[in-house]
């Protein structure tokens, strides 16, 4: 593997509600090296968000982390004041492109003044000098340079994805946090961002968490895969052996959901039931009562993270048993 730049060790993220406490994030970890994209995958509710969140001390209230450590270039982020990780890390080391790019813009201010702010504030320069960085960044992700001037009411939703992306690049950060960066675009404009983001990958060699819930993008782009499951990662490891190779129940039926075009006609899958309350989740493995694989100990006992085959890791019984 190459030089890790983001150790995740333990990490826990809970809201704490009128109803009680919702174990969102509950003791991830995993590490990312500098140039390798990190796809992240599971359902909808089971913390892939909160974990991008987490990462750049985003968490919307009442959530709060309260426990596990971040090493992020050699140093716990976590542990850094609030002011300094600001000023040091959020934006410059670490960016986040957020879930849904036609909310994630002001409405009223140009798109280059949007761009131009992070500039000014960050890097020092005058308005003038960063209205130029904000038109070559535009430049950058395929936009003409003249769209600085454009509201975002002006932009396709394709045009205004490529604008969060352009404001993640800003400062040039090593990790940049890929939050569904297609949702609500059609499938040709979802081909068009991700040969983007991978073009952008190879010439800046940045790293990339790729957050989604469709596991044919994280085919496409990702060198790992971890897999998400009620706040927890069940199985992680190179996305060859992942795809090739899947030894999580849940993985297996994610994969095995997917319609393909390459192999003999399958026979596609569905998950039965819904995932857990995760204010009560349930004992042992969280994912015992969709499983068709559960046996004694799955139901009492949350199953260890064991090394299968090197560098592929995975939480359940049928293979901690072995």
């Amino acid at each position: 593997m190459s030089e890790v730049i983001l150790d995740v060790q333990g990490l826990k993220t809970y809201f704490y509600t009128s109803k009680g406490i919702v174990k969102a994030v509950d003791n991830v970890s995993f590490k990312v090296g500098r140039g390798e994209v990190l796809g992240i995958a599971g359902e909808s509710g089971s913390g892939k968000s909160t974990l991008g969140f987490s990462l750049i001390r985003l968490v919307p209230p009442p959530g709060r982390i309260v426990d596990g450590r971040v090493i992020f270039m050699g140093e716990d982020i976590l542990k850094m004041p609030e002011e300094e990780f600001r000023t040091k890390v959020r934006w410059k080391g670490i960016s986040m492109v957020f879930q849904g790019a036609m909310n994630a813009l002001n409405p009223v201010y140009t798109v280059g003044a949007q761009i131009a702010e992070v500039l000014m504030l960050h890097k020092g320069l005058s308005k003038k000098e960063a209205l130029e960085e904000a038109a070559n960044l535009l430049k950058m992700v395929g936009l003409d340079p003249r769209r600085v001037r454009s509201y975002p009411h002006e932009l396709s939703g394709g045009m205004k994805q490529r604008v969060v992306i352009a404001m993640a690049l800003a400062l040039r950060p090593s990790l940049v946090i890929a939050d569904e960066p297609t949702t609500a675009l059609d499938v040709v404009v979802q081909a068009q961002i991700m040969n983007l983001l991978k073009r952008l990958q190879r010439e800046l060699k940045m790293s990339i968490i790729l957050i989604t819930h469709d596991m044919s993008l994280i085919a496409e782009i990702a060198d790992k895969v971890a897999i998400m499951y009620a706040g927890k990662i069940v199985e992680i490891g190179s996305s060859d052996r992942v795809f090739n190779n899947p030894l999580h129940p849940y993985t297996r039926a994610l994969i095995n959901s997917i319609p393909s075009l390459r192999k003999e006609l399958k026979k596609l899958e569905f998950i039965p039931g819904v995932p857990p309350d995760l204010i009560q989740p349930p004992p042992g493995c969280r994912f015992h009562p969709r499983c068709k694989y559960a046996f004694e100990p799955c139901n009492k006992e949350e199953p260890p993270m064991v090394e299968v085959e090197p560098g592929h890791y995975v939480s359940c019984w049928l293979y901690a048993k072995r």
